[in-house]
């Protein structure tokens, strides 16, 4: 069954890290240099791949239960702030923008669908992200995870936005890479697709049962294009 039917949609929400952009070997860099700061052991960047996706926070709480088995709150704050101020100064030295985005992005411009951005991480980080790769202009809306009171997978930042577009559910499609992603839709009662190739806590996208899984949002122009034609 085919998901995107973009002919119908408004607004479509899309996940940052591991949708858009393949942003984890900065995070691995920003956080190894915060770990090394803190006089921390180090991690490695496969293990950062499998651990990113439900923000900075979570991130950093997940490093220190690997290292030490347990996160007390004031070394998660610590590390937490010394990650962001770190992350901050340097959001893009190896973050590429994936291949088919670019494509995506232009072909629902055109056909005056509002896109917002929909991620787990800070705004002003995300914010940041998407201005030096050129993807600003893209997006009415940016949500980041500490934006509202709720993050995904919690539906609240979905509906936030369809409520501020003026958008109804069946208008609505959510584009990400996570159970988190598939879990706010589906509370949310918004149809989601999933990309292949992006971060999943180390999971199987399957096993969170997608209604669709793609290898490249290039793939939904081409969909599109043959479903306006026939």
């Amino acid at each position: 069954m085919l998901i995107a039917q973009l002919e119908r949609r408004s607004l479509i929400l899309f996940d940052l890290d591991g949708t858009l952009v393949d942003s984890a070997a900065d995070l691995y860099r920003a956080m190894n240099l915060s770990l090394e700061k803190l006089g921390f052991p180090l991690v490695t960047e496969v293990q950062i791949r499998a651990w990113v996706g439900k923000g900075a926070a979570k991130l950093c709480e997940t490093v220190l239960d690997h290292l030490f088995g347990d996160a007390n709150p004031e070394q998660l704050n610590h590390l937490l702030d010394t990650f962001v101020e770190i992350y901050a100064q340097e959001l893009c030295v190896d973050t590429k923008v994936y291949a088919g985005v670019l494509e995506f992005l232009q072909y629902c411009q055109t056909h005056q669908i509002t896109m917002a951005c929909v991620t787990n991480k800070p705004e002003h980080l995300a914010r940041g992200i998407l201005d030096v790769l050129g993807l600003s202009a893209y997006f009415k809306m940016v949500i980041g995870g500490d934006s509202l009171a709720e993050r995904k997978p919690h539906p609240l930042p979905l509906l936030h936005c369809m409520q501020q577009q003026n958008a109804l559910a069946s208008e609505t499609l959510m584009i990400g890479d996570s159970s988190n992603d598939v879990e706010a839709a589906r509370r949310a009662g918004i149809d989601c697709i999933v990309v292949s190739y992006g971060y999943n806590h180390g999971e199987s996208i399957y096993d969170c049962q997608p209604q669709q899984v793609i290898d490249s949002l290039a793939e939904l122009v081409d969909e599109d294009q043959v479903r306006r034609r026939a």
